[in-house]
């Protein structure tokens, strides 16, 4: 068999994700072709719902998630976390008189963000959707930092505390749930990734923090949350002019010399990569579909009184202090104009993830064109 019929979905071994082709034809020119449905994310936290009116209402309340989350904490919650890690080496950097300034400096020779990974360099670059960055959950931030003494100096400093029985550095954060109204606390960890150069399962290992590097971990696991990573950054790249994009460019040849491995697990993530990412364009088309039908209602008042508009912007920051700032009915156009945006916004994002979708299934049937098979996703 070229593929894993049973993959990854949460955790190494958990077989959870079924590959089996919906159908297997040959042709005249004696190629098999194995044929796979589209598959959506299963999502405990949501369903999306059949109705365009309850999409709209869905989307417009925030409460639509089409891709999966493996942790517990906000991105965004993190993100400021990280922002106070990487302020306080730009503080040594520029003190000439601090101990760790050459270290700091020599850190931060290729930019801020590069010392970060995963999660937290997607999120800090905004190689996503805004969407995914307010939505996305994690546990810990993954640095990339090649002065262990100058990363553990600052993190100590940021009030994190390493676990000795782990050697993990932990943090307890809390912050304002605005849909529940509830105050959460859980456990922030940080790792420095730089200990898993030489030892990332399976004889594979970490090279670095771009975004191509963050690729070939994610091809690599697989799980759920990998390839819904990939999807929404996938989404907003223009894949009919990559040239307009130097670093998906580079990001690509991961993809490209993860298929000339013909890896069976490989093979078997790319093919689930390209079931989700036709699954979620549908869904990000329909969804705009039903923006583009009941954008109007935002401003019916009986159906969105002014405690309503007040309760959505909780949503965003952003909107919450525009709300404070230019009251209900302002408020109301405003977000009339972010909805008429949305439904253009919608079908390029389901375009690009197609074009996407084109562009790795040849690349993978052409790996596989000597032994005179194709998949296709239907």
């Amino acid at each position: 068999m070229l593929w894993d019929r049973k993959a990854d979905v949460q955790k190494s071994g958990d077989q959870l994700r079924d590959i089996t082709p919906v159908k297997t034809k040959t042709d005249d020119e004696g190629f098999t072709h194995y044929i796979f449905d589209k598959n959506i994310f299963d999502n405990p936290w949501y369903d999306i719902p059949k109705d365009d009116l309850e999409l709209f209402k869905d989307f417009l309340e925030g409460g639509s998630r089409s891709y999966p989350s493996d942790g517990n904490i906000p991105v965004d919650i993190i993100a400021d976390e990280t922002r106070k890690v990487l302020n306080k080496i730009q503080a040594l950097a520029n003190d000439p008189d601090s101990k760790y300034c050459i270290q700091a400096q020599k850190a931060f020779k290729n930019g801020k963000n590069d010392i970060i990974r995963g999660t937290l360099k997607l999120y800090m670059e905004k190689y996503t959707t805004r969407d995914w960055r307010r939505k996305r959950f994690t546990d810990d931030i993954d640095f990339w930092c090649f002065d262990f003494e100058l990363l553990d100096a600052v993190l100590s400093d940021c009030g994190f505390n390493r676990n000795k029985k782990t050697g993990e550095w932990e943090k307890r954060v809390s912050w304002h749930n605005p849909k529940t109204d509830e105050i959460r606390h859980e456990v922030l960890y940080a790792a420095n990734n730089v200990n898993q150069i030489l030892d990332f399962g399976a004889g594979s290992y970490l090279e670095g923090s771009s975004l191509k590097e963050i690729f070939q971990k994610k091809i690599k696991r697989g799980h759920d949350v990998d390839l819904s990573d990939m999807i929404n950054v996938a989404m907003v790249r223009n894949h009919k002019n990559p040239e307009e994009d130097r670093e998906w460019v580079e990001a690509w040849n991961a993809f490209e010399q993860a298929a000339n491995t013909r890896n069976k697990r490989t093979i078997s993530n790319f093919i689930s990569l390209c079931r989700y990412s036709l699954a979620v364009a549908d869904h990000l088309e329909n969804v705009g579909k039903a923006i583009e039908k009941y954008h109007n209602m935002i401003f019916n008042s009986s159906k969105y009184p002014k405690e309503k508009i007040k309760e959505i912007c909780r949503i965003s920051i952003h909107w919450q202090r525009y709300y404070e700032k230019h009251g209900a009915e302002e408020t109301r156009k405003m977000i009339h104009e972010f909805l008429i945006d949305q439904v253009s916004k919608r079908d390029q994002y389901a375009e690009n993830l197609r074009n996407f979708v084109h562009k790795l299934l040849k690349l993978v049937n052409s790996k596989l064109k000597h032994q005179k098979i194709v998949f296709e996703i239907v």
